[in-house]
């Protein structure tokens, strides 16, 4: 089954299937080896880990389609990556579709975001007229070459425009054909179940630790409806804190004893990595 049919496959069960973030490819192998059916690229993960910055739309389509392609040849999950706002206008958008689906994307979210976006549990945002957005929307998926491939439409209007426009605006997504529909930091439990109940098209919920939306389990966002759940960042987020912890024990300690038990070993490192496979055509090929 294609990449894309099989995201299409696990948003339709409904069965709130978490996808794990990943802003890069040795995550995503993690992911795959813990037996995730699916994995997210997350911008604001590759705008952290890889250059530095706040999630404030700084980082390019080239340099995200570089990552992406990394990930898809190191993993074979389906892969949903988000797209911010497509990096333009609905010209943009359908450059954007045709290059994320050739680097090996599964699923493209799009947000409805002014350009440059913010992350989506920060302050200030602001979103575009609606008519603007189901332009782009109608764009992504007449640029799409596999017809499988998911247009995951988000919303950013619960922050501004209150929740009864942010689910009309999802709603006017899949009608100009959205395949799923993500409202983005809702603040009460009550309106995960309305987004859910109100809306015919798969839901993503994004658990975002520290962030706006109350925390929910596969089990809760599966009993609503959801058909997928973000946690976009906790791949990042438990690394920053592991190489805070070990950096500041070697800083004090001037050797790794102390936090030992922090560190990977040899051996899982190159598990990690796919060291044997190599090896083994390394065997084949001499």
């Amino acid at each position: 089954m294609k990449p894309s049919t099989r995201l299409k496959t696990i948003l339709a069960a409904r069965s709130a299937a978490i996808l794990p973030g990943t802003p890069n490819a040795l995550f995503a192998r993690l992911i795959a080896q813990h037996g995730f059916e699916a994995t997210y690229v997350t911008g604001a993960g590759i705008a952290n880990m890889s250059y530095g910055f706040p999630d404030i739309g700084l980082v390019t389509l080239a340099e995200l389609c570089g990552h992406v392609a990394a990930i898809a040849d190191a993993v074979e999950l389906p892969i949903l990556v988000d797209a911010d706002t497509g990096f333009g206008n609905p010209l943009n958008v359908i450059r954007t579709v045709r290059l994320l689906e050739r680097a090996g994307a599964a699923g493209i979210q799009l947000e409805d975001q002014v350009f440059p976006k913010k992350c989506g549990h920060f302050a200030g945002k602001q979103v575009i007229a609606r008519a603007e957005m189901v332009q782009k929307i109608k764009a992504a998926c007449d640029a799409r070459q596999d017809g499988d491939l998911q247009v995951v439409a988000r919303t950013d209007a619960r922050a501004i425009e209150g929740i009864d426009a942010a689910i009309d605006r999802a709603q006017a997504y899949v009608e100009a054909g959205a395949d799923a529909t993500f409202v983005e930091a809702p603040v009460e439990t009550a309106e995960l179940a309305r987004i859910a109940r109100e809306l015919p098209v798969p839901q993503i919920a994004n658990m975002v630790f520290g962030g706006l939306t109350p925390p929910a389990s596969r089990d809760e966002l599966a009993a609503l409806g959801f058909g997928g759940v973000l946690y976009a960042n906790a791949a990042l987020q438990a690394a920053l804190k592991a190489v805070d912890d070990v950096m500041a024990a070697l800083r004090r300690d001037g050797a790794l004893t102390q936090v030992a038990d922090r560190l990977a070993g040899f051996e899982q490192r190159q598990q990690a990595v796919g060291k044997p496979h190599y090896d083994a055509l390394e065997q084949r090929y001499r």
